[in-house]
């Protein structure tokens, strides 16, 4: 079961959201300025090198650096992972080249904010779009610069945000702009529309009591019987916990999470304190599409209900059922 979007549209344009784009741009309706054809869909080869390889980019197409500053964009290829980007950008000259071949990544532009050192702020959206894609035009970009799809079709915004994110891996949902606003640094003028699945998962360990959880970390077993933490859910509601609770029972020293360590969140080292219960009892939850390491996902889960009918085993493997990583 998904969410599907709802009431997108009316002075409002949708782009995708995430680590990749989609196939093609959408032409502009009648009325609205500067249509562009259809980007290269993550074209490749071109990949940009580690530090400096936007500057070797530019190179191959003069003046545009020059030009144009303050691009929004997004690095990354469908098939690479954060880390990986991470590690190229520490890296320096002598190495980069080498990683770059064997992680190429594409420069992927959705706002222009200032073009031959005028300051495009104070332009309403859909000018400054006008602006980003005539430079993909009056350039002739192609891979590695990518243009992030747009449009404000609802068909077509459906289709992105119920297919797009099955098949590209990162892809998350859309983002919605409204087509006169303003680019206000530090201020959130858009609003980000994730795709959420329910899918199961065991429960492994607690935040708080075995008898009144604070939140619940959660696990899958892989195919050689392990269970593996795949990720954890934001507070429960009192009523929750307290249903929960009574399902629960301590773990005996056993337990396959034994003497490891769970992060409070992505990208923190704060680590949970949590207490291990017996993995027998299986939650639904509703997941978005941020899945990290085959099967870890990003973001809190919103835990549903207890799954009274499933017991371990029938949850979905490590990796697979819904909210999994595309292939």
């Amino acid at each position: 079961m998904c969410s599907r979007p709802q009431a997108l549209f009316g002075p409002w344009r949708t782009s995708t959201s995430g680590t990749a784009t989609g196939p093609s741009v959408q032409p502009r309706p009648p009325g609205c300025p500067g249509a562009v054809p259809d980007p290269p869909w993550f074209p490749g080869p071109g990949p940009v090198a580690g530090p400096g390889g936007r500057r070797r980019a530019a190179a191959r197409r003069p003046g545009l650096g020059r030009r144009v500053a303050g691009l929004g964009c997004r690095a990354g290829r469908v098939v690479v992972r954060v880390v990986a980007l991470q590690r190229r950008a520490a890296v320096g000259p002598r190495t980069a080249g080498g990683l770059a071949a064997g992680w190429p990544a594409f420069f992927v532009a959705f706002d222009v904010l200032q073009f031959e050192g005028r300051p495009l702020l104070d332009l309403p959206y859909v000018d400054r779009r006008s602006r980003l894609e005539g430079l993909y035009v009056e350039h002739a970009l192609t891979s590695p610069w990518t243009l992030c799809p747009m449009t404000t079709d609802r068909t077509v915004a459906v289709v992105w945000f119920m297919s797009w994110t099955d098949d590209v891996p990162g892809l998350e949902g859309l983002v919605i702009k409204p087509l006169t606003s303003h680019y206000v640094p530090g201020r959130r003028g858009w609003s980000k529309l994730r795709r959420r699945d329910s899918t199961e998962m065991v429960i492994g360990a607690v935040t708080g009591t075995a008898a009144r959880p604070n939140l619940l970390v959660l696990g899958r077993y892989d195919r050689s019987g392990r269970l593996r933490a795949v990720g954890r859910t934001s507070a429960l509601r009192p009523e929750a916990s307290r249903a929960v609770g009574a399902l629960l029972a301590a773990a005996g020293p056993a337990h396959p999470w034994t003497g490891v360590p769970f992060a409070a969140g992505w990208g923190t080292r704060d680590v949970l304190d949590v207490t291990l219960v017996r993995p027998e009892v299986v939650a639904e939850v509703s997941a978005d599409r941020a899945v990290d390491h085959g099967g870890v996902f990003r973001h809190p889960l919103r835990f549903g209900r207890i799954r009274f009918d499933m017991g371990a085993a029938d949850v979905p493997w490590f990796g697979e059922g819904p909210a999994a990583p595309a292939a």
